[in-house]
């Protein structure tokens, strides 16, 4: 029994190891060790990761990936300048990085890079723009491209 208490509780103390699932959603944002325990836990009892890979929904991609609104905010904020220059010039490491942490496919960047640099100008839409506008308006840009729309973050 002390076996299985400790299984969750292990999983939950590294760090970003939630995975995905209802759990890993329901307590989406939360830093800590009781919501990543919570989090393991409610994932390990529902036993809805394997559905949510498979299905694309709960935080997964049916890749495994999980995208994460707010890492890629996060990312966006503590590099807006450097992705500012990679997206004018329509690559480059930081972009590459968002990408990633996106989950663009490698066959998709091609489309994602051209598609930054074509919309450089709205993506960052003035010198006051803030990371949140940036997410915002890179998500409307992908929105309305049959290829990338896939890869826009609610």
């Amino acid at each position: 029994m002390a076996a299985l208490t400790a299984l969750p509780i292990s999983s939950a103390l590294a760090k970003d190891s939630t995975g995905c699932g209802a759990g890993t959603m329901l307590f989406d944002g939360q830093e800590g060790v009781a919501p990543q325990v919570l989090a393991v836990t409610t994932n390990g009892i529902l036993g809805n990761q394997t559905f949510g890979i498979s299905s694309g929904t709960l935080g997964c991609d049916q890749d495994g990936v999980v995208r994460s609104k707010e890492k890629v905010a996060k990312f966006i904020d503590d590099n807006m300048n450097k992705l500012a220059a990679d997206m004018a010039s329509g690559g480059g490491e930081t972009l590459a990085s968002l990408a990633d942490l996106m989950g663009v496919a490698k066959e998709d960047r091609p489309a994602f890079y051209r598609s930054a640099k074509e919309h450089f100008p709205r993506i960052y839409a003035d010198d006051e723009v803030v990371a949140g506008e940036v997410m915002e308006n890179l998500n409307e840009v992908l929105a309305e491209s049959p290829s990338l729309a896939g890869y826009t973050l609610t």
